[in-house]
C-alpha cells in the first residue's frame, strides 16, 4: 500500500507518481494482475529515499535546536547563581 499519490506532497516522486497513475488508467485491468507493478517497485523505493532525506534533515534540525536549548539551560544556570 503507498500512501495518497499526491504530487505536491511528494515532488521528488512526482515523475514515477504520474506514470503510475497513467499505467493504472491505461490498464483498467491489467493492473490488478502486475502490469504496473515495476513501476510501484520503482515508487516505493523513491518513497523509502524522500523519507531518509526528510529524516536527516529533521535529525539535523533536532541536534540544532538541542543545542541551542543546552546552551539557553547553561547561559540561565550561569545567570541565576550570580
Amino acid at each position: 500500500m503507498h500512501p495518497p499519490l499526491t504530487l505536491h506532497k511528494h515532488p521528488m516522486c512526482a515523475e514515477i507518481i504520474e506514470l503510475f497513475q497513467q499505467c493504472h488508467l491505461d490498464h483498467p485491468i491489467g493492473k490488478f494482475f502486475g502490469e504496473c507493478t515495476d513501476l510501484k517497485i520503482k515508487l516505493d523505493r523513491c518513497f523509502r529515499q524522500e523519507k531518509a532525506l526528510k529524516r536527516k534533515e529533521n535529525f539535523e534540525q533536532s541536534k540544532k535546536l538541542k543545542e541551542r536549548l543546552h546552551a539557553f539551560r547553561k547561559e540561565s544556570a550561569e545567570t541565576s547563581t550570580e
